[in-house]
């Protein structure tokens, strides 16, 4: 995490960017690793993410390069940040790096969010992981 509103997180991954994309992008499997969704890759694309305890999340593709970049908005409405997530190739593996950004940090909602998102996104990625050497 960084000292601004900004939440960057990265990891390594042993699994292809083709498998970390399918990770990212579909449905399915996305719903194992993190929330539930019609998550799909293509831009104005608008699905809702199912956050449990924090209610279901409305959220909107803007930027699509296949096994490289997927950048959405999220929480349109509430919290109106924005998840990046770029892949890299790494040796046999996949650089993941996680850019979540946007937070009010003047809201007491915002400081909330940012301060628990910033926690539990390691963990999030963790879980990915998992979920990547389950399908392997």
């Amino acid at each position: 995490m960084t000292g601004s509103n900004v939440i960057k997180c990265d990891k390594f991954l042993r699994h292809t960017p083709a498998a970390v994309w399918k990770a990212l992008t579909d449905p399915d499997l996305h719903a194992c690793w993190w929330a539930a969704g019609d998550v799909r890759p293509v831009v104005g694309h608008r699905f809702t993410l199912d956050m449990g305890n924090f209610g279901s999340q409305p959220c909107e593709v803007t930027e699509v390069r296949d096994e490289r970049l997927l950048v959405s908005r999220f929480a349109e409405g509430t919290l109106d940040t924005t998840i990046t997530w770029r892949l890299e190739p790494e040796g046999s593996g996949t650089r993941l790096f996680l850019t979540h950004a946007g937070f009010d940090l003047d809201s007491p909602m915002g400081r909330q969010a940012y301060q628990g998102m910033g926690h539990g996104w390691p963990h999030v990625l963790d879980r990915l992981d998992t979920v990547l050497g389950d399908t392997a």
